[in-house]
């Protein structure tokens, strides 16, 4: 499965994107920034995107993550990410970027953290 499908869901005021497939340059990559773009200008946004059914993401699909929860941020919003998979949690780390990312691994644990 090479294309990414999200599906959005609402728990309290906190926006939920539960991911599947693979976040790579071009149409997945492009799919994601449309999907987090809405978010990014709203003030207050309070969004968490799932993992868990993530299997790969590439450079440009980590370019979209750190710009969308740069500009989420400016509009005093949160962006959170739920349930690495081994693959991904890898990658952040050792690209840095696990320290930059508020990250959890329960989902009404991570929905009680948003401030």
């Amino acid at each position: 499965m090479n294309t990414l499908r999200i599906q959005t869901r609402q728990v309290d005021d906190v926006d939920i994107l539960d991911l599947t497939g693979r976040i790579i340059l071009g149409e997945a990559s492009t799919r994601l920034r449309e999907s987090l773009k809405p978010y990014a200008q709203q003030p207050n946004a309070r969004v968490l995107l799932n993992f868990s059914e993530v299997q790969y993401i590439d450079s440009s699909g980590l370019g979209e993550l750190v710009s969308a929860f740069a500009a989420i941020r400016r509009q005093g919003g949160e962006l959170k990410l739920l349930r690495l998979t081994r693959k991904v949690h890898d990658l952040l780390q050792i690209t840095k970027l696990y320290t930059v990312f508020d990250i959890h691994d329960d989902e009404a644990e991570a929905i009680a953290a948003f401030a």
